[in-house]
């Protein structure tokens, strides 16, 4: 979570499993959107003399749909080299790494940045935008890498039109309590009123400790959009972007003694990320990688389990008493046709005052943001629900708490937006698992905070 080992193939990839995708206007540059791909679930920072590295062979990318088909009309994809500089020693340094072309760095990565836009008549061309873009090394301790967030800095690179990227290993920004939620669903703020009891207690981030691989590129908002201007009414159809990031693996590898692995034939979606949680409490095991193969435009075939998610028949089950009316809309086979709205096509004008991130009726899960909502001086993690339009389900932020807003829309707290006579349970609108980030964010792109180093790091 949010889609850490979220399938049954994906959890054995960990280079090409997407874990986070986050979509916002850049609050340090408000005239551009800030598009992060996280990968490596879990990633210990201890986790020498190999560290950890993006796949050679997977081939990354970030969609944009600007027209409500489900389909990108602009793709940045991101493609990594490995060189080892010394294949005599064991090491990744030999000695402190004081700059992103200090020798003792034996173990470097390179990446290409191209973009891939629809021009309207059958084809896609692909331009360069960025070669031999260097990534930063990972946080290995206080003498291999004394000053990390200046190489970090330093692999901040700026390309053409005013384009900003980063690639390369940050703090697990996203905070869960997996081993609680895992645990039969429980949250240990209300365990006392689980199926099977026990104090109530402070949630636990299960993430805590741990890094990423983050992909971070930072695009001015007319780049974007279908007409290439920057929105300013919230309410037209045309402020509003759709965002997905996938990993690909080529169809066919080859194992020799000589040459190792090489990889052939064209290229195979083995990972996808749009909504955060979906494949891991939403779309059941049996289509866990169906989905993750699939493409958005095809989502109306899992669209039966948005309208009626498991969580929502479990938690009156789990929580007996506590949850009574929404045990009643799920008895009486009502689709839940609020969380059809936010996760597949977006909130419809009306529902919302001054609101709206509809892209149409094409079911497609994807993050949908407003690109006319400005940033706010005074951000809720809590987004939409915590009446801050420039968070989930409008894009995300690296704050916002996913994991509370989606537990309450779940349990019915939205469900007025599409029935008014309907009233929600009292806990619906509290439910969280109570855990934070265990590190600080950054106010400046690529927001992500400093990695945990290897040297000295706990967890939870």
């Amino acid at each position: 979570m949010s889609s850490h080992r979220e399938a049954p193939a994906i959890s054995t990839d960990p280079v090409a499993d997407n874990t986070d995708v986050y979509a916002f206007v850049s609050p340090d540059r408000p005239d551009t959107v800030t598009l992060i791909a996280n990968f490596i679930p879990l990633e210990e920072p201890a986790g020498g003399p190999n560290f950890f590295r993006f796949g050679d062979d997977v081939l990354y990318e970030i969609h944009i749909d600007n027209d409500g088909d489900g389909h990108e009309d602009v793709t940045f994809d991101f493609r990594f080299t490995t060189r080892v500089m010394n294949p005599a020693t064991f090491l990744y340094n030999v000695g402190p790494i004081s700059s992103l072309t200090d020798p003792n760095w034996n173990v470097r990565q390179t990446y290409e940045v191209g973009v891939t836009r629809d021009n309207g008549r059958g084809r896609k061309p692909r331009t360069v935008a960025g070669r031999n873009l260097a990534t930063p090394p990972v946080n290995i301790g206080p003498r291999s890498t004394p000053d990390y967030e200046a190489l970090a800095k330093a692999a901040i690179h700026s390309l053409p039109d005013g384009v900003r990227v980063f690639a390369g290993q940050r703090d697990e920004g996203f905070f869960v309590d997996l081993g609680s939620i895992f645990d039969l669903g429980t949250l240990r703020p209300v365990q006392m009123l689980h199926l099977i009891p026990s104090a109530n207690a402070m949630g636990e981030d299960g993430a805590g400790g741990y890094n990423v691989h983050s992909i971070a590129i930072q695009v001015p908002i007319s780049m974007i959009t279908a007409d290439g201007k920057v929105p300013t009414d919230v309410m037209a159809a045309g402020s509003t972007i759709g965002v997905w990031a996938t990993a690909s693996r080529q169809r066919v590898t080859l194992r020799t003694k000589e040459r190792g692995a090489d990889s052939v034939g064209p290229w195979v979606q083995v990972s996808r990320l749009g909504n955060p949680l979906i494949n891991e409490v939403v779309i059941p095991l049996g289509k866990k990688d169906d989905w993750n193969g699939a493409h958005p435009s095809r989502d109306s075939q899992f669209a039966s389990h948005y309208a009626a998610p498991e969580l929502a028949a479990l938690l009156p089950v789990l929580y007996p008493g506590v949850f009574p009316r929404l045990g009643a809309l799920t008895e009486s086979g009502a689709s839940r046709d609020d969380l059809v709205a936010i996760l597949l096509t977006g909130i419809p004008g009306g529902l919302v005052d001054g609101f709206q991130n509809f892209t149409g009726t094409t079911q497609a899960d994807m993050l949908r943001l407003n690109v006319a909502i400005p940033p706010t001086g005074t951000p809720s993690p809590l987004g939409l629900i915590g009446g801050d339009a420039a968070g989930f389900p409008n894009g995300r932020r690296v704050f916002d708490d996913v994991v509370a807003i989606e537990l309450r829309a779940v349990a019915g707290a939205v469900y007025p937006l599409i029935d008014s006579t309907f009233e929600p349970d009292a806990a619906a609108g509290g439910l969280a698992d109570g855990t934070s980030n265990d590190r600080p964010y950054l106010t400046v792109f690529p927001y992500l905070g400093t990695p945990h180093q290897g040297y000295e790091h706990t967890h939870h």
